[in-house]
């Protein structure tokens, strides 16, 4: 009984500390962000920060992880049916209903003053699976296109979900998806040929 009562103590704590360093991340360029500023947010002693994580970069990594976690078990989920129709509407939907049921975490994470590498990870995310997917659609394809092709494809969806959050999200969110499944359908068979 114990151990599950300091389990959900546990989870309550990091949840608050990650609710803080976001709320902060919106006011002030991470760098500037203090562990004292963040227990401080949230109304907790440094001992219970220092329980968790080591420094603000291992609670702001600890977010990233939470955040690529649930996207690769979202694609996951999806690959199998993405591969067999040839679009990406199976897999982009769900990760796009996840990333804006999670807005303000992913906007916050992407922001280019966050600190934050998940940029970074989500492209090779997305370059890993694409990998896969092209080479199902398009077998033969030279790996030196393909490498060009993942790269354009990973930053292009980055980009393009940036500035619909920018845009306040006045696309409809269909209308994104199609829009992004023509572009990267339109990119790959411009580059590699029709899909087999």
């Amino acid at each position: 009984m114990e151990n599950k009562q300091e389990d959900r103590r546990s989870r309550r704590s990091r949840k608050l500390l990650k609710q803080g360093l976001l709320e902060l991340m919106k006011e002030k360029r991470f760098a500037a962000i203090s562990v004292r500023d963040v227990t401080d947010r949230m109304d907790l002693n440094r001992g219970t920060f220092y329980l968790h994580y080591p420094d603000t970069a291992a609670l702001l990594r600890s977010m990233e992880e939470d955040m690529l976690g649930e996207a690769r078990t979202l694609v996951d989920a999806h690959m199998a049916e993405t591969a067999e129709t040839g679009t990406l509407r199976p897999v982009f939907e769900p990760v796009l209903n996840y990333v804006v049921d999670n807005r303000d975490v992913c906007a916050a994470l992407l922001d280019n003053d966050s600190g934050s590498s998940f940029a970074a990870r989500l492209h090779d995310l997305i370059r890993h699976y694409g990998a896969s997917l092209v080479e199902t659609w398009y077998p033969g394809a030279p790996r030196e296109k393909l490498d060009y092709l993942l790269g354009f494809i990973a930053y292009g969806l980055i980009g393009l979900v940036k500035v619909w959050f920018e845009d306040e999200m006045r696309l409809p969110k269909e209308d994104l998806i199609a829009e992004a499944d023509r572009m990267v359908t339109g990119a790959a068979d411009r580059l590699l040929g029709a899909k087999a």
